[in-house]
């Protein structure tokens, strides 16, 4: 009886050895599809151009509007609570709340008859979003404006979190005008070396251009700069970056508008205006702006017509509240041969995204 419960035994630590060796060999074959389907977008990739505009060229002196909204892949309903930032969800409600969301910014933007629009996390063959196809909502929704698309993210099928798994995303930045853009380019930032990169974005901004009557060029460029995962290292070769671009298109004597998600405290003080932060641990996506790296012949254009009194972003980790941490991290800077008459963060009540849009109406100095 005791060399039969021995051998009895002996076959369960077969069996238990058996299952974990086979969850080992799972994980260690998830990690190498991880490891070995990971690649980044090369950097300079010229991007095509979508005609849809009529207007062939930008006039100095005249007025025009900008809008930058990063709409969130279309998941963040108010409710709404992401795993990345400490909540619970991966995936958006619904594909019909996907659907909702993106009707929602369209119109929104819509309403403010921009003629450019800087769009961020637009999906178009997501699990997170069900494979909504939002980039091409969005073209038809502005059909008669120029587009570029700058792919942002193209991840492997991410298995975290285990009970609802991210999944497959492709992702990107989707910039609209209304008059004719000749040209755009992908530049892909810096990002993290650890673990954090096959989470983050794969990040990058678009540099697109657009014939001026004097001559000269409007520069539009569109970013979304890293938020999960980030140091002050990183986010210095960031600014750099962007910054040394930003100047060489100046010094050739060029109109240039960079808009987007900055992944920063835009203002400096605006988490101060709107948080008691004895409540909050630090947010390091909420870093203050570099103002002493700004180059000469820039500025960041802060002067709200309503004042700071309205956020462009919410944290989700907990459905939207009172008690929800806000900063503005979305905005404009210019360069100083461009006047801007106004700006303002629109407030939706985060109805469409975890993001508010942002408008500005300026004008090319003749």
């Amino acid at each position: 009886m005791a060399k039969h419960m021995e051998k009895k035994k002996g076959r369960w630590w077969k069996i238990l050895l058996g299952i974990v060796a086979a969850i080992l060999l799972i994980v260690i074959a998830y990690v190498l599809y991880l490891l070995l389907s990971y690649n980044r977008i090369e950097d300079n990739v010229s991007l095509d151009v979508s005609h849809g505009a009529t207007a062939d060229e930008v006039t100095p002196g005249k007025e025009y509007t900008a809008v930058s909204y990063n709409i969130g892949f279309g998941a963040y309903t108010p409710d709404f609570t992401f795993f990345m930032d400490g909540g619970t969800q991966s995936w958006a409600n619904s594909k019909e709340s996907v659907n909702s969301c993106i009707q929602g910014a369209a119109d929104t933007v819509k309403e403010q008859n921009a003629d450019i629009v800087f769009f961020q996390e637009v999906d178009d063959n997501s699990t997170r979003s069900y494979h909504v196809d939002e980039r091409a909502f969005m073209e038809e929704s502005f059909s008669t404006f120029d587009s570029v698309f700058a792919r942002n993210y193209h991840s492997a099928f991410l298995m975290a979190p285990p009970l609802q798994p991210h999944g497959f995303a492709n992702s990107g930045l989707l910039t609209l005008s209304d008059f004719k853009m000749t040209d755009s380019l992908r530049r892909s930032l810096p990002i993290s070396e650890s673990l954090s990169k096959f989470f983050d974005l794969d990040r990058c901004y678009s540099i697109s251009r657009a014939p001026v009557s004097d001559g000269r060029e409007l520069v539009m460029i569109n970013l979304h700069l890293s938020a999960y995962g980030t140091n002050g290292d990183l986010q210095t070769q960031q600014m750099t970056m962007l910054f040394d671009d930003m100047k060489k298109e100046y010094d050739k004597g060029n109109f240039v508008i960079a808009g987007g998600d900055f992944n920063h405290d835009f203002p400096v003080s605006s988490k101060n205006v709107f948080n008691d932060m004895s409540k909050y641990e630090e947010r390091t996506w909420a870093a203050n702006f570099p103002d002493e790296m700004i180059p000469e012949g820039f500025r960041k254009v802060t002067e709200y017509q309503s004042g700071m009194t309205v956020p462009s972003c919410r944290d989700c980790d907990i459905p939207y509240s009172d008690e929800s941490f806000t900063v503005i991290l979305d905005g404009f800077m210019v360069s100083d041969n461009i006047s801007v008459s106004y700006v303002d963060i629109l407030d939706t009540g985060f109805l469409y995204s975890d993001h508010n849009p942002v408008v500005m109406k300026f004008k090319l100095n003749k």
